[in-house]
């Protein structure tokens, strides 16, 4: 996967955290450098330690599935960005718990945030990732992500959540069909 395709994923597998930061940023009265800092280290920190787990786990059965690897990264990323999709025409809008920032708030939604980026870390192993170049990527953007929802959900309220959703889900998808041609051309 090349860096341009690292970055467009990155930025995919933020809109779930995004979302969620923009309504972190809704609920807060006043944001404090804590709060930036919690959102962006929770959320970057999982989506680039998700992968590694993922890749980890691609990589024990890697072997067995060579010959359909590009195969399974097209389902695993089309269900992931399918899911997306459909959560960003949902009228959920924000969470009573938005405003909590605590350590078992935090760690929750930072795992149910990255769960996708688990599966995305199994396909990495199936299309030799540069993993070190990919944790980059997912993680850094990941907390700037946050960072700046958090910043425009303080400002203009959630109205960009089921957007950043959609948009994450598009590009996966879009992804998926890019590995699945290159893969079968």
């Amino acid at each position: 996967m090349d860096i341009l395709s690292l970055i467009v994923l990155s930025f995919a597998l933020a809109a779930d955290a995004f979302a969620v930061s923009l309504c972190k940023g809704f609920s807060v009265k006043e944001l404090k450098l804590r709060h930036y800092l919690i959102v962006g280290l929770y959320f970057g920190g999982f989506q680039a330690l998700m992968p590694t787990i993922g890749y980890i786990l691609g990589s024990s059965f890697g072997s067995f599935v060579e010959k359909i690897d590009h195969w399974i990264a097209f389902i695993l990323l089309s269900i992931i960005g399918g899911k997306m999709i459909q959560e960003s025409f949902k009228k959920d809008s924000c969470k009573e718990n938005s405003n909590l920032f605590d350590f078992k708030t935090m760690i929750a939604l930072a795992i149910a945030t990255s769960i996708d980026a688990l599966a995305v870390g199994v396909s990495f192993a199936f299309l030799k990732v540069d993993l070190f170049m990919a944790l980059i990527c997912i993680g850094v953007i990941t907390f700037m992500m946050c960072i700046l929802a958090l910043k425009i959900g303080s400002k203009f309220g959630i109205y960009l959540k089921s957007k950043a959703e959609f948009l994450g889900g598009v590009i996966l998808i879009l992804l998926a069909v890019k590995i699945l041609f290159e893969h079968l051309s």
